[in-house]
């Protein structure tokens, strides 16, 4: 008998990525409207996860993404699509201009809990680079992320090739481990 979980997202693309790694559970997504947190990124995961897991009284997982620049001690970090919305990608890229360091590292949250119970948050994180646009994306600074030892930032990747070695997807397989030991 699976265990049914419930994804708060309504994006269908994470969700089949889940279902995909998640082999065994029975994943359905809910969109539910969470309040935008504020702090560091392992408290927003789990805060989410809280809250998602209170009004559903059921299992759910929540993910939450960062990009953070090592030149600026993690900023954007997880105010990412706060700074995207106002600066756009080449604002992204000038913010890095008047530093040498141009590394960052992009990290994905999963904060699980179950209702009643204190949340749990599992971390997958790339390291890379930040460089100017190459590559086109619907997604966010895919086209400015060069992740460490790759010639492709994630825009010129396949959606196979980014999936393969993502932030997402390392957290996951950390969150089906956690499951698995439950």
């Amino acid at each position: 008998m699976s265990k049914r979980l419930f994804f708060i997202t309504g994006n269908a693309n994470k969700l089949k990525e889940a279902k995909e790694i998640l082999v065994g559970y029975d994943v359905d997504s809910k969109k539910i409207d969470l309040p935008e947190l504020q702090g560091e990124p392992e408290y927003i995961a789990s805060e989410k996860a809280k809250l998602a897991a209170e009004m559903l009284k059921e299992p759910v997982f929540v993910e939450d993404v960062s990009l953070c620049f090592n030149a600026l001690n993690g900023l954007p970090g997880p105010y990412i699509k706060d700074f995207l919305a106002k600066l756009g990608r080449e604002g992204l890229v000038k913010l890095l201009s008047g530093y040498e360091d141009k590394s960052a590292y992009a990290v994905c949250m999963v904060g699980y809990c179950e209702p009643g119970k204190d949340s749990v948050v599992l971390k997958g994180r790339v390291d890379g680079k930040i460089v100017p646009i190459k590559g086109e994306s619907d997604f966010g600074w895919d086209p400015i992320f060069l992740p460490d030892g790759f010639e492709k930032t994630f825009a010129e990747m396949s959606a196979e090739q980014k999936n393969e070695i993502s932030h997402r997807k390392k957290a996951l397989l950390k969150f089906k481990e956690f499951l698995e030991g439950c």
